[in-house]
């Protein structure tokens, strides 16, 4: 009966070292699929924000396309039609419009 108890201590103790490298297996699997790529993001969108110049054409996180006619550190002020301007945080574009992106959307129409 001894005999017994001790294998079930020694198993045991093997059992508690699984429990760590499974949380760190999780602990890693949760850095590769969550937080790095959201880093990498928020670096490309900072260096996209600092790389704006007037006259570029953006489109806002809420999807107004605009030509941006005014920069200031915190605020851009876009041209939405002929003298038709808005203003709006920097941090609210979101992407801008190249001559790529435009025909790759005209090739899907097809």
């Amino acid at each position: 009966m001894t005999q017994n108890a001790i294998l079930l201590l020694q198993a045991g103790g093997n059992a508690g070292m699984m429990n760590l490298v499974f949380i760190g297996a999780m602990i890693v699997i949760f850095y590769l699929f969550l937080i790095r790529p959201q880093q990498k993001r928020q670096k490309e969108q900072k260096s996209f924000n600092e790389g704006l110049q007037k006259g570029d054409e953006v489109v806002t996180a809420s999807g107004i396309i605009g030509r941006i006619n005014k920069l200031s550190e915190t605020e851009a002020t876009l041209e939405v039609s002929n003298k038709t301007f808005i203003r709006v945080t920097r941090s609210a574009i979101s992407k801008e419009m190249t001559e790529s992106f435009v025909s790759e959307g005209d090739d899907q129409d097809k």
